[in-house]
């Protein structure tokens, strides 16, 4: 699905495909990112990444990337892909896809007392306070971030 305004496309969702059966090398055993650890018998298995991703909610879950750095400072940077769960219950602290008077955005939640506020990760931006008058859905939450280094 695409979102568009202006002609310029905003967010497009993916859903994985869990019949391409595309599987990569994957050590299983893990990389030590403190001191360096012995090497162990770097047993090779296969891995299929939109199994992973997806492998609780299959039909709920999609890909989208994003376009912005109001996130940069929760790693979520302009041209990463999110990885989206529709079935997931939205609560306090967790970063979601919500759709605000027709537009897309990736904000963390922050539920006060009265209201709802969309905050940014980035200072540059301002929270968004999400008021009665808003036509507003949380539509995701984030379950992962993939990223090309």
């Amino acid at each position: 699905m695409s979102i568009r305004k202006d002609n310029e496309p905003k967010f497009t969702f993916h859903s994985p495909d869990l019949e391409s059966g595309t599987e990569l090398p994957f050590i299983q055993h893990g990389v030590s990112a403190g001191f360096p650890s012995p090497a162990l018998d770097f047993m090779e298995y296969k891995i299929d990444l939109n199994k992973v991703v997806s492998q609780k909610n299959p039909l709920t879950t999609f890909y989208i990337r994003v376009a912005g750095n109001s996130m940069t400072n929760a790693g979520i940077d302009n041209g990463d892909i999110l990885v989206i769960d529709r079935s997931l219950e939205p609560s306090d602290g967790k970063i979601a896809i919500c759709l605000i008077d027709g537009e897309f955005t990736v904000k963390r939640l922050k539920f006060d007392t009265d209201c709802l506020y969309l905050m940014p990760e980035n200072s540059s931006y301002s929270p968004i306070k999400v008021t009665e008058e808003n036509q507003f859905v949380i539509w995701a939450i984030v379950t992962y971030v993939i990223k090309k280094m």
